[in-house]
C-alpha cells in the first residue's frame, strides 16, 4: 500500500506529492506561466532589450530580475511592491526566478525610480519583439494547417 504523505505523480514522475508541512505556496500556476514566458522567449527579449539608468557598479538583484518578479508579483494578484516582503522565501516565486530570495520592498522602490522615458522607449520595444513573436508562430501554425489540409 503506497503512502500518501509521499507520492509521485504517474503523469509527471519530477514532481512529488507530500504532506509534511513542508514548503507551501498556493501560487503554483506561475509554474505554467514561466513556462509561456520561457516559449514566447520573452525572458530573452528582456535581457536584451531592457536596462534602466542606473548607475550603481553591482546589485544583488538586477533590473532584468526585478521586473520579472513584478510581472510574476502582478501576474499572481501582488499588486504592490509590499507584497515583495510577504513573498521573500516563497518556494515557488524563487524557483521560477532561481534565485534564493526575492528583492524586498525597498529594492522594487527604487527599482521604480530609476525608470524613466528610456525605460518607456525598452517596454515599447519589448512589445514590439513579443508581437513579432506571436506573429511568426502564427504563421508557422497556419502554414502548418495549410499542408495538413485542415481549413
Amino acid at each position: 500500500m503506497q503512502s500518501i504523505n509521499d507520492t509521485i505523480l504517474e503523469s509527471n514522475r519530477k514532481f512529488r506529492l507530500n504532506f509534511d508541512g513542508g514548503d507551501l505556496s498556493s501560487d503554483a500556476g506561475l509554474l505554467l506561466l514561466n513556462e509561456f514566458i520561457s516559449k514566447m522567449s520573452f525572458d530573452k527579449i528582456l535581457c536584451e532589450t531592457f536596462q534602466t539608468n542606473d548607475t550603481a557598479k553591482w546589485r544583488r538583484h538586477t533590473d532584468n530580475q526585478n521586473l520579472m518578479q513584478m510581472i510574476f508579483q502582478i501576474f499572481s494578484a501582488y499588486f504592490t511592491d509590499d507584497c515583495a516582503d510577504e513573498l521573500t522565501e516563497d518556494p515557488i516565486f524563487t524557483a521560477i526566478l532561481g534565485k534564493p530570495f526575492l528583492a524586498s520592498q525597498p529594492t522594487l522602490s527604487r527599482f521604480h525610480n530609476r525608470m524613466d522615458g528610456d525605460t518607456l522607449e525598452q517596454f515599447d520595444e519589448m512589445s514590439r519583439a513579443l508581437r513579432r513573436t506571436v506573429y511568426s508562430l502564427l504563421n508557422i501554425l497556419v502554414r502548418r494547417s495549410r499542408l495538413s489540409g485542415v481549413a
